[in-house]
């Protein structure tokens, strides 16, 4: 399992999904100006979803690997 971080910098909630082998899932919705620390397993997937007027829309994409294991805030 590998520590990862993520702060809402945006002025709205926003929803992250984490999705992971071995049927790994977390969702979570993150308040603005919120940091939200957990542990997933090594390649994972994790998007960000904001909202807009027509509906969700998918703002990030990132992967938990080895390379962002070490920062305190990987977004």
């Amino acid at each position: 399992m590998t520590q990862f971080s993520y702060c809402n910098e945006g002025k709205s909630m926003i929803v992250l999904r984490c999705i992971g082998p071995q049927n790994f899932f977390l969702e979570r919705v993150i308040f603005p100006k919120e940091v939200f620390l957990f542990l997933a397993p090594q390649e994972s997937k994790v998007e960000i979803w904001g909202d807009e007027l027509y509906g969700p829309k998918l703002e990030q994409r990132l992967r938990i690997d080895t390379l962002n294991k070490d920062l305190p805030i990987a977004a």
